[in-house]
């Protein structure tokens, strides 16, 4: 696990203690794309598919874990992270170990969130996660409005 990976997963762990009940663990960081993961057992639900709670949870985390490890790499550590609202769509059951995957939005997106709070101290950035299915199907997808403020 490398450094930013293991920074993420103490963070996680630390500020958010059902991260470890869920068990979630920082699965990779890598060219701006963060997966998290966590197992079945602690996630099961009634009828044996991961609650939908669990994934709700995990999915939020892999935008706040992107934006948290991508401004850190921009030298940003003087704001607070929250997601606003999003919308997420649950087409199909999960039943083994979920992994989220929040790949980064364009550049010009990004340059655009990271100048608008440098400027004003407050900017919001849309982020898309998804948990695929062992087909490659999304199981879950995620459309998050995340804002940082000062």
């Amino acid at each position: 696990m490398n450094t930013d990976c293991q920074y993420l997963e103490n963070l996680l762990h630390h500020d958010i203690p059902l991260t470890r009940a869920m068990q979630l663990r920082v699965a990779g960081w890598d060219n701006h794309e963060l997966r998290l993961a966590m197992p079945l057992a602690p996630n099961v639900n009634h009828t044996g598919s991961m609650f939908g709670g669990s994934l709700y949870s995990l999915s939020v985390l892999a935008g706040w874990g992107w934006l948290t490890l991508r401004l850190r790499e921009a030298g940003i550590d003087d704001g607070h992270i929250v997601i606003k609202g999003g919308e997420i769509d649950y087409p199909l059951p999960v039943v083994e170990e979920a992994v989220a995957v929040c790949t980064p939005p364009s550049e010009e997106d990004w340059k655009k969130f990271e100048t608008l709070y440098r400027r004003r101290g407050r900017a919001r950035l849309y982020l898309d996660i998804r948990i695929p299915a062992p087909s490659g199907a999304d199981a879950v997808h995620l459309h998050g409005e995340y804002v940082l403020h000062k």
